[in-house]
């Protein structure tokens, strides 16, 4: 493939990408989870009194709002 190595300034680190994935499969767990929060299900998991999704969703988010910002693409200065 193209060359993989970063150089500053040029490319856009695959972290940003990461972060993003993180961040908006976060958000979509999260929704779930909060709708589940509001709408429980007729035969809950075992684990259900916890909100498990709820919990990994908002870790996933916060993970991709780090990631993101940290590795945001960076104006060439």
């Amino acid at each position: 493939g193209k060359g993989a190595h970063m150089r500053k300034g040029g490319g856009i680190s695959i972290w940003f990408f990461v972060g993003v994935s993180l961040l908006v499969n976060g958000a979509l767990i999260l929704g779930a989870g909060l709708w589940e929060f509001v709408h429980p299900p007729a035969n809950p998991v075992v684990l259900f009194q916890y909100h498990a999704n709820v919990w990994w969703g908002a870790v996933l988010l916060l993970l991709g709002i780090f990631y993101s910002l940290r590795f945001k693409p960076q104006r060439a200065s």
